[in-house]
């Protein structure tokens, strides 16, 4: 029977304190307490008792760090708090991004440690660290990781009676989970490479990790973002539209999404970017500088569609510029997993969204994942050394304790609130994977130990020496049905497969306002749209002989009201499967610009022609041609 991970852990860090500098030259503070200790001359007992402190402390690299014991060790990065003002590394506590992700961990740890058939007789602990969403402070942190690996030069350091000290060796950590942002994945995987310590991402999607020949000890179990580019070019095509603009946050993420997005269209023919802007990071007026863009996006007016690789803070700034700038109804959003279906970049201009059509690595709830997060308390939780802060921004009260940083309210804690009951509480989007992550590192040691130990009960000596370049070929062989059901795989780059749900966003003419799922993409895109003109909104859900049907009425009304437009459409190979007609009537032009109620997309105008194709009417089951219904219908 295994053990459970220890649930009050160990931490170097008060509750409901926000960790803050750490900067300098970290990587030599070892070396020179080894001077330090040395040159005053202390006994060997205490010069053995102080490292020893220090070696097994997360003081020594990361000061604010959860730490769980097990037979192996783990390592954890989450972006518990968010980037601070300059000169402090660390922010605000991201309640979702950061701690529910982190909670999603220790939940697949205690599975994982209490199945009996999954690492039997190993129990599986962690070291789990805080990147202040900044990579410069994720990579100091994750200096945590390799110590156990560092050789220290000790030839210098002598007890007082000449003989050497004895120095306790930190845990070891086999491989890292995380880490999140992708800038901050790239700067810890280059360090991590170093030492061969194998990492598995749950939510980095930068097309540059791809590249095994830099980063050939990261892995991750959601897919790059070519693969999602590929899939937002389909959606675009599919739709009609031939001249779109592009938006990125400025960073990995949304340069590089953007980079790919006009690599694929370049190759697939027929689209034109009418302009690719930037939003740049360090700007002093918000405000100025988003206005800015939406005067500018203006400038070319019939580029209405706008891809946006962007992240939340800037997605809510865009759409407030937009709203500002009276252009309600204009632009046409087709946004990338990071706009995802999140409502809160949306709070207060839900009307500019309206229609936006948003992607999404397929995903599920787990509702194991739900019973255990809102069965935490402050009782029960302690081994989470972020959970007492978490717990005052979430009920948005003060506990009683000294560092607390809750500043804005006198509403005191009882700790008898409910997570759940007294909070709204909805699963973030990446705790399927963060379970993913840590199973598919699981199933991965679960091999190795089978084949080095098969008559070793627990972590044989060869296993413990074996290194992270064998654990690596175990992971890249690793598949499984993960916690949503689906494949959990890695191909030789060390990418998951690209399986995306298609969203589309509505606030009117429905009684359920939000998102609608309208589609997914796998190898191939398949759409079920939603025709909607003034007098007829025909959902697309229907039995496969009613959607035949409605998909050869307009052909149909075509032949018999108007002959002159029957005629055959150039044909072209495409991607994507259309299964349903064309979007709402706002995601076309007005009927005044449609001649003869034909769904017509813009030309590329103040464009060189030869570069841009104008648009081929997609084609269905052979010659089918699509046409919104005309009012009169």
């Amino acid at each position: 029977m295994k053990a459970q991970g220890s649930p009050g852990g160990s931490a170097g860090h008060r509750p409901g304190h926000r960790p803050g500098g750490g900067g300098g030259s970290t990587m030599f503070r070892l070396g020179r307490l080894l001077r330090l200790l040395t040159l005053m001359k202390l006994p060997c007992c205490l010069l053995e008792f102080l490292l020893s402190e220090a070696a097994q402390g997360q003081e020594m690299y990361a000061p604010h760090s959860i730490r769980l014991e097990g037979d192996i060790t783990l390592g954890g990065l989450f972006p518990v708090h968010a980037k601070g003002p300059p000169g402090v590394p660390c922010g605000d506590i991201k309640k979702e991004n950061g701690i529910h992700r982190l909670e999603a961990m220790l939940y697949a740890l205690d599975q994982i440690n209490s199945d009996p058939d999954l690492l039997p007789n190993v129990t599986l602990g962690a070291r789990i660290l805080d990147t202040c969403s900044r990579d410069t402070y994720a990579l100091e942190q994750s200096l945590t990781f390799v110590q156990a690996l560092i050789q220290k030069d000790t030839s210098d350091v002598r007890c007082t009676n000449g003989e050497p000290p004895v120095f306790v060796k930190p845990e070891k950590v086999v491989g890292v989970i995380g880490a999140s942002g992708s800038s901050v994945s790239i700067m810890v995987a280059n360090i991590l490479r170093l030492f061969q310590i194998p990492q598995i991402s749950y939510a980095s999607t930068a097309p540059e990790l791809s590249d095994d020949r830099r980063y050939d000890f990261f892995s991750r179990v959601v897919p790059p973002d070519s693969f999602q580019a590929q899939a937002m070019v389909d959606i675009v095509k599919a739709l009609g539209w031939n001249y779109v603009s592009t938006l990125a946050s400025e960073g990995n993420y949304g340069e590089k999404g953007v980079e790919s997005f006009m690599q694929i269209s370049r190759e697939a023919g027929g689209l034109c970017i009418a302009q690719s802007l930037k939003i740049p990071q360090d700007r002093k007026d918000k405000t100025i500088d988003f206005d800015k863009i939406i005067k500018q996006l203006l400038e070319t007016p019939n580029a209405r569609a706008i891809v946006i690789f962007a992240n939340d803070e800037d997605i809510k700034q865009i759409l407030a510029a937009a709203k500002r700038a009276d252009q309600v109804g204009h632009f046409l959003w087709v946004g990338s997993d990071t706009w995802g279906s999140k409502v809160s970049p949306l709070l207060q201009q839900e009307d500019v969204a309206e229609g936006a059509i948003t992607i999404l690595p397929k995903r599920a709830t787990i509702e194991g994942f739900d019973a255990y997060f809102t069965s935490r308390t402050l009782e029960n939780n302690r081994r989470n050394v972020w959970f007492a802060e978490y717990w005052e921004e979430n009920f948005n009260c003060k506990l009683t304790i000294s560092g607390s940083k809750k500043e804005d309210t006198d509403r005191k804690c009882t700790g008898q609130e409910r997570i759940g009951k007294d909070s709204h509480y909805e699963q973030e989007g990446k705790v399927q994977f963060v379970i993913d992550a840590v199973y598919a590192m699981a199933h991965a040691l679960h091999h190795m130990n089978k084949d080095l130990c098969a008559d070793y009960p627990g972590v044989c000596p060869e296993m413990e020496h074996a290194g992270g370049k064998k654990l690596l070929k175990y992971i890249r062989s690793v598949n499984f049905n993960g916690s949503a059901g689906t494949p959990v795989m890695f191909n030789k780059n060390g990418d998951a497969p690209g399986r995306y749900d298609i969203f589309q966003y509505h606030t009117t003419n429905t009684s359920t306002p939000g998102y609608r799922l309208i589609g997914q993409w796998t190898d191939d895109l398949q759409l079920n749209l939603y025709i909607q003109t003034t007098t007829l909104t025909i959902s697309m859900n229907l039995s496969a002989s009613v959607a035949l049907g409605m998909l050869y009425m307009p052909k149909v009304y075509i032949i018999i009201f108007h002959p002159e437009l029957n005629v055959q459409k150039r044909k072209r190979s495409f991607k994507a499967v259309v299964t349903a007609a064309t979007m709402s009537s706002r995601l076309s032009h007005k009927p005044s610009d449609r001649p003869n109620g034909e769904a017509k997309t813009e030309l590329c105008e103040n464009v060189d022609p030869n570069n841009c194709i104008p648009p081929v009417r997609k084609s269905v089951q052979k010659s089918v041609t699509w046409y919104t219904l005309p009012p009169t219908v």
